[in-house]
């Protein structure tokens, strides 16, 4: 009798390492509330919606490039401005393996993911990352104490 891998091991999909029910923002929001939604919830990508409906991403680089226009005010450009229209889309139940390849292929920084036309999730290079230590690693997500295998913890020695 051989020994099987459970099939989400074997070919493993989005849904299970995605970021689910992801922050979003409308199409006519400013950059600087984009930069606060970003910042307060420590995110990098943010799916653009207009009436419910995707319509685009931005992301923190997005932002950067618009903002070093010369006249640009992050309080009055809109989102709509400094999107990327059309992003790069998959279904929850996608394969991580097929996903992984088109992020690279073409260089995308995150797939939003979609069912029945509805943002369910987000898949960034980061997730990809934790995809890549659960499926080669201890199997559990990296926290900040585990990160690169050693303790964030600074010990100091204590004067005389």
């Amino acid at each position: 009798m051989f020994l099987r891998a459970p099939q989400d091991m074997i070919s493993p999909t989005i849904e299970r390492f995605m970021t689910p029910a992801p922050h979003t923002i409308g199409f006519r929001e400013t950059l600087a509330t984009a930069h606060r939604l970003m910042g307060e919830h420590g995110i990098r990508h943010l799916p653009v919606l207009e009436s419910g409906r995707l319509v685009g991403i931005v992301s923190q680089r997005d932002l950067h490039l618009i903002e070093t226009l010369r006249g640009v005010n992050p309080e009055e450009v809109e989102v709509s401005e400094a999107m990327t229209p059309a992003p790069y889309t998959v279904s929850p139940r996608a394969s991580l393996r097929r996903v992984a390849a088109e992020m690279a292929l073409h260089k995308y920084g995150s797939a939003v993911v979609l069912e029945k036309a509805r943002v369910v999730g987000v898949f960034t290079t980061i997730d990809a990352l934790r995809a890549l230590f659960a499926l080669l690693g201890e199997g559990r997500r990296p926290t900040p104490e585990r990160r690169l295998g050693r303790s964030r913890r600074v010990v100091r020695r204590q004067s005389s």
